[in-house]
């Protein structure tokens, strides 16, 4: 009986052990997420890229551990769609620029596989939360339907972060038809963000749609606009990637040389705007400074 006596004992604290390792790995994880907003605070972009890899490394094997937090999964997407598009296709961009193929290629798929990795945190978060996205991705009304289970400004979020991922690596995949064909699933996510909270991330789904709409010369430009005016509303202009679509997508697309070269300059001369942004808009005044270049104005046909 004594045998059996410490043998329940010892399962039981073993068991105990194991809800105390778990709660203070959930704990660790939701402080990185409420920390990890002090990264976007920072000025300077060589820091912040190699923050941005390494936390990805660490965000990774907190998943591992905790393969059910619905934290971890939601940073892995918005970390690998941020990374994606502020430093990936950023060395992209570079490659292009200096016309070396191979070496834009190989920045290009990178990019196309961390919007990819993105894209599976994401879904795994969605079907969490409200099972059926894969039912419901083949038919637009379906999906629309699917995604008003989603009501909750962390929703907007997650469905933001997805969204952006999913249409940046349509973005970098004019080559792959069957990546265009779903273009439409990227824009119903921001869309039913936007529906929840337009002002999510100073009105970054705004700024999405406003890209996606002004995505050729030939597509819904005075959509665009009226999108990018109301991106432009929520954050005040003090949000520059919103400034910096709407010259790169909008003004290119259109035709217009002066406004597209006056608000990219805005951009590089704008000062310390919005510190609680300060990296996004450090990103953009980068990105900016090389739009004006006479390459990236020549695709614009200036």
């Amino acid at each position: 009986m004594r045998i059996l006596a410490k043998a329940a004992v010892a399962a039981m604290l073993l068991g105990t052990t194991g809800c105390i390792k778990t709660a203070l790995l959930n704990g660790q994880i939701k402080g990185t997420r409420d920390g990890s907003a002090a990264v976007d605070t920072l000025g300077d972009y060589e820091v912040a890229r190699g923050i941005a890899f390494a936390g990805l490394g660490q965000m990774e094997g907190m998943r591992k551990l905790a393969p059910e937090n619905e934290d971890a999964l939601y940073m892995l997407t918005k970390a690998w769609a941020g990374a994606g598009f502020a430093f990936i296709e950023d060395d992209y961009e570079i490659a292009e620029d200096a016309e070396d193929e191979a070496m834009a290629e190989y920045h290009r798929t990178r990019a196309r596989n961390a919007y990819s990795r993105a894209i599976q945190y994401g879904i795994t978060l969605l079907e969490m939360r409200s099972p059926g996205f894969e039912e419901a991705k083949n038919n637009q009304d379906a999906l629309e339907a699917y995604l008003k289970n989603f009501d909750s400004t962390e929703d907007a979020l997650t469905l933001l972060w997805l969204g952006q991922a999913w249409l940046s690596r349509v973005n970098v995949s004019k080559d792959r038809p069957e990546y265009i064909g779903e273009l439409y699933i990227g824009v119903a996510f921001i869309q039913r963000s936007v529906e929840i909270d337009e002002t999510a991330n100073y009105g970054l789904g705004r700024t999405l749609l406003g890209a996606y709409h002004a995505r050729t010369a030939m597509a819904e430009l005075d959509e665009a606009k009226k999108q990018f005016d109301r991106a432009l509303e929520i954050n005040g202009g003090k949000a520059l990637l919103s400034k910096f679509q709407l010259a790169r997508a909008y003004y290119c697309n259109v035709g217009d040389k002066e406004n597209y070269e006056k608000t990219l300059r805005e951009i590089v001369e704008a000062d310390d705007l919005l510190p609680e942004q300060r990296l996004q808009n450090t990103i953009a005044k980068r990105r900016a400074a090389r739009y004006l270049s006479d390459k990236r104005k020549e695709n614009c046909g200036f």
